[in-house]
């Protein structure tokens, strides 16, 4: 149990209902914030315990967004507004302030569940008389647009965009984009019907 965990009263989400939960989030946007090229919304809500990083890139969370404890914000990402991150979740843009290839953009009103994994690059595997580590990365963007929600445990690969409106069901692996208002689920993720 992390000391954070025992001071704001080990709420999953970060709240300010008390002193001691709103002397946490100070900790953790000032935490957050001692990088540069990092810029939160004054109302955003982040666990002093999430590890929220911009690397070489650059990384905003919107107005009403939470980042919860454990989870990893990392390199080029871009948070929406009124959205949330739980925890266990990996977001991890690849890229500089100059060359986003590799970002994450969150739409507005996203909801992503825990243990969910977002890596915006691919190792290179093609030389068989070099290690994979050696070969470097290919960075391609991921894209969720608004009002989405991620289930639990759920992969998006590297190149894939998430149309408006979809669902992404429990433990599902999305390789591929997916039109707006889908409900998504399987491995690899499979249409299983439209919201409309």
């Amino acid at each position: 149990m992390s000391f954070w965990t025992w001071f704001d009263g080990g709420e999953s989400m970060p709240v300010a209902r008390n002193w001691r939960q709103r002397l946490a989030l100070r900790f953790g946007r000032y935490l957050a914030t001692r990088h540069a090229h990092v810029s939160i919304d004054p109302t955003a809500r982040l666990s002093p315990d999430a590890r929220i990083h911009p690397r070489g890139g650059s990384l905003r969370i919107g107005a009403n967004s939470s980042i919860a404890p454990g989870a990893v914000v990392q390199g080029n990402v871009d948070i929406g507004d009124h959205s949330s991150v739980q925890t266990g979740t990996i977001l991890i843009g690849y890229g500089d302030r100059d060359t986003r290839d590799g970002r994450i953009v969150i739409g507005n009103h996203v909801r992503i569940a825990p243990f969910v994994q977002m890596i915006a690059g691919n190792h290179n595997f093609a030389d068989l008389g070099r290690p994979i580590a050696a070969q470097g990365l290919t960075h391609a963007p991921i894209i969720i647009e608004d009002d989405v929600w991620v289930a639990g445990r759920v992969i998006i690969t590297a190149g894939v965009t998430i149309g408006r409106g979809s669902i992404l069901a429990a433990g599902a692996v999305v390789t591929k984009d997916v039109p707006p208002f889908s409900i998504m689920g399987g491995v690899p993720a499979k249409l299983i019907r439209r919201r409309e």
